[in-house]
């Protein structure tokens, strides 16, 4: 039976929020994410961040219980104890000292305890089979769950140390959309759980390396509560740990948005007029941009005629023929790139596209540049001017057409950095 401890944490939008970690130590507090102890006396509790960048618990004192995984059975509280709140958190962010957890609690009834009261320590033994506990602090005495941050530990006593491995979890930004961590930007709080062979299940927030026993476990990442990420890695990895191990679960992620796109709005009114030159009408002229019927929409009238009918063929594009909807948001992208205001380089998310692979410069995850899909737009409005209900060529056209609508309206580029993300609170 595999079991896991792992500092719990949660980067949640609730109120009140509890943001930080905690984490269990030995008795001169030098060890992180220990996890793995020989007896009850040996766990202590300190407070702050396991890696550099993650968040510590803000000022306070906070009240401490030990339960058993579920949290069904409290086997000790530091509620009714000579000091309520023995865990404190100074100005400089970190606890002003460890506490043994033996120390500062008093037991529970014992009514759900392994072996009743333990008159020993201030917590009874876990009634888990593989000696599995779960500390809690919080700023409130009922320790709900958004006042409170949670880490398992396990308790093997034993004549020699148990064997152990070590299990990573490890949160990238993926900016350049290849699904590799080789971008150099870790993102510091993104919710994870872990599930080990003895369904235990594990809450906590990334970066975060881990003393496991050796076994199976399933490290699953969270959905934020904002739309506008991307997942460019599986969601769910399964690793396999032997004694003595070190493995990272890898999880890569982008957001989308900006990308310094104009309308059709834009480029009908008198702000995008003002820009565009006949050099613009002569390029559009040869793009095979179609109208309502099919034919071609050329502009081979004097630079004001081709603006103004320029501006009346862009906010009279209707669905009744895509080729003419696809053609109109391709005018609007070709003015953003030939007026540098969209860098055709740029990356946007147009997953319905791989639908309709083979496709130029679309990789395997859905992202594809500006370039390459203006590219493909054109080339399939030059092969297929009509695409009324019912044609074979109109859901591709759509595809495209919609990829270029959301670039546009600023709404699918791929960010260079990390946006801001919230999640729901854990359920404990």
């Amino acid at each position: 039976m595999a079991a896991l401890a792992v500092c719990i944490t949660t980067t949640a939008l609730a109120d009140p929020p509890l943001t930080g970690a905690i984490f269990t130590t030995n008795s001169d507090c030098s060890g992180v994410d220990l996890n793995i102890y020989g007896d009850k006396h040996d766990v202590y509790l300190n407070g702050g961040p396991s890696h550099p960048g993650a968040a510590s618990l803000p000022d306070g004192n906070y009240y401490v219980q030990v339960t058993d995984p579920s949290g069904a059975c409290v086997l000790g509280t530091s509620v009714g104890a000579p000091d309520p709140t023995p865990f404190h958190v100074s100005n400089n962010g970190g606890s002003i000292s460890c506490i043994q957890l033996c120390a500062v609690l008093v037991n529970g009834d014992g009514g759900c305890a392994l072996n009743g009261v333990d008159p020993n320590c201030g917590y009874n033994d876990t009634t888990n089979p593989g000696g599995e506990y779960k500390v809690w602090v919080s700023n409130e005495s009922s320790f709900t769950n958004n006042s409170t941050k949670t880490d398992n530990f396990k308790v093997k006593p034993s004549g020699s140390p148990p064997p152990t491995a070590t299990l990573c979890v490890n949160k990238f930004y993926d900016a350049n959309v290849n699904g590799i961590d080789d971008d150099n930007q870790e993102i510091n709080g993104w919710q994870y759980q872990v599930f080990a062979d003895d369904n235990l299940i594990i809450q906590a927030e990334t970066y975060h390396c881990s003393v496991v026993d050796p076994g199976t476990y399933h490290v699953i990442e969270s959905d934020p509560l904002e739309s506008n990420w991307v997942h460019t890695t599986p969601t769910e990895v399964q690793i396999t740990l032997v004694a003595g191990e070190t493995k990272t679960a890898d999880f890569g992620n982008v957001c989308l948005g900006f990308g310094n796109g104009r309308t059709l709005g834009f480029w009908s009114n008198r702000n995008g007029q003002n820009l565009e030159t006949a050099a613009d009408f002569t390029y559009l002229t040869g793009l095979c941009l179609r109208n309502a019927s099919g034919g071609n929409q050329d502009f081979n009238g004097t630079l004001a005629q081709n603006k103004s009918a320029l501006n009346s063929w862009l906010l009279s594009g209707t669905a009744t023929n895509m080729a003419y909807m696809l053609s109109v948001q391709l005018t609007a992208m070709e003015l953003n790139v030939r007026h540098n205001f969209v860098n055709g380089s740029a990356m946007v998310y147009a997953p319905c596209l791989l639908n309709y692979q083979p496709i130029q410069g679309l990789n395997s995850l859905g992202f594809i540049s500006i370039n390459d899909l203006m590219v493909a737009a054109r080339a399939e409005i030059c092969a297929h001017g009509s695409t009324p209900s019912g044609s074979q060529y109109r859901a591709y056209q759509e595809c495209l057409k919609n990829a270029l609508d959301d670039a546009n309206n600023d709404k699918n580029f791929v960010q260079s950095s990390p946006c801001s993300f919230s999640f729901a609170p854990f359920t404990r």
